[in-house]
């Protein structure tokens, strides 16, 4: 063989060896087939392989074959991991690995705020697209309110599940640091109390003062007259939309706290765990009688006197409002 045909026939190896290097190398970091962002969901015990058909399946990555065989090579050795993430449009291979490798997945939250009671938790879940399953209403204040994730497809009963033992922990951990002269003498009636405070104000600062208050009527076995408590047997923690009815405060039942000494039967909602610390720690105080006084708190009195008082003071500012 002349030397120039050594010469093209090397030429010809490395053009072999760069066109196999750029096919290899181009193709496992080159733009994948992907056209628009989309998200990607790694089940629990997915393999490499059903990971990579799947993709292929849906149009994300060109050969699952190709991918998985790369991937071996390219990959680092790292597991891939479940969640569902966030797959780019045009994402290389080797990107689409390192995102399903990594923890960076999608959260997806449901929020339950404080004082919602059951009927709208569950109504809350059921909206909830990416859940699956029904579920029926969950016992009144067995929900810590608070923000949970789920991933896509997930049961709503294991969010529910996750919602009540979250409560039953916060509750055992609120009791066993109780103060020493509470008015309640068990868990349930530590809830059952809170529950009220949670609607009864929408201040954080006044929950000790109104955990105290009602602390002071339970010990005195006065009547608690908690408007809540007449609301919560019409509608089963729903706004009522309108005043309440004289009748509907004279109603003798369970709940109604005008009508009967001591704790509803039941929680009235499901109460946040600064509603369960201060009915377990409340504020020390002789208040017996609060009324609102415009701003979303409440005046506090200790006597009938200062009470009636301040409820004409009230009543003279709606006047002036013109909302009586």
């Amino acid at each position: 063989m002349t030397k120039n045909r050594k010469a093209v026939a090397a030429a010809i190896a490395g053009l072999a060896i760069l066109l196999a290097g750029w096919l290899t190398f181009g193709a496992w970091y080159g733009s994948g087939p992907l056209e628009k962002d989309r998200t990607f969901m790694v089940r629990t015990g997915d393999s490499l392989g059903a990971v990579a058909s799947r993709m292929e399946e849906e149009g994300i990555i060109s050969s699952a074959r190709a991918f998985t065989l790369r991937a071996r090579v390219f990959g680092g050795g790292s597991p891939i991991k479940a969640g569902e993430f966030l797959i780019p449009a045009g994402a290389s291979p080797s990107r689409i690995l390192s995102i399903i490798q990594s923890d960076d997945v999608i959260r997806r939250l449901v929020t339950i705020p404080e004082g919602m009671p059951s009927i709208m938790v569950r109504d809350r879940l059921m909206a909830q697209p990416h859940l699956t399953g029904d579920i029926p209403v969950p016992a009144e204040g067995s929900i810590l309110p608070d923000s949970y994730d789920f991933e896509r497809g997930e049961t709503r009963e294991a969010v529910l599940r996750r919602m009540q033992t979250a409560m039953t922990a916060t509750l055992a951990e609120a009791w066993a640091k109780r103060g020493p002269n509470i008015a309640v003498k068990t868990p349930q009636e530590a809830l059952v109390l809170a529950s009220i405070v949670e609607k009864e104000t929408g201040k954080p600062s006044e929950r000790r003062m109104v955990a105290g208050l009602y602390s002071n009527r339970l010990k005195k076995g006065m009547l608690l007259q908690a408007d809540p408590t007449i609301i919560y047997p019409i509608t089963q923690g729903k706004p009522l939309g309108r005043r309440i009815r004289q009748s509907e405060i004279q109603a003798v039942n369970g709940y109604n706290t005008y009508t009967m000494t001591g704790l509803p039967e039941g929680p009235i909602t499901n109460p946040g765990k600064a509603s369960i610390e201060a009915v377990l720690n409340p504020a020390t105080t002789g208040a017996l009688y609060m009324v609102a006084d415009g701003s979303g708190g409440h005046q506090f009195s200790v006597t009938l006197e200062q009470h009636n008082a301040a409820v004409e003071k009230w009543f003279a500012i709606r006047r002036a409002r013109g909302e009586m």
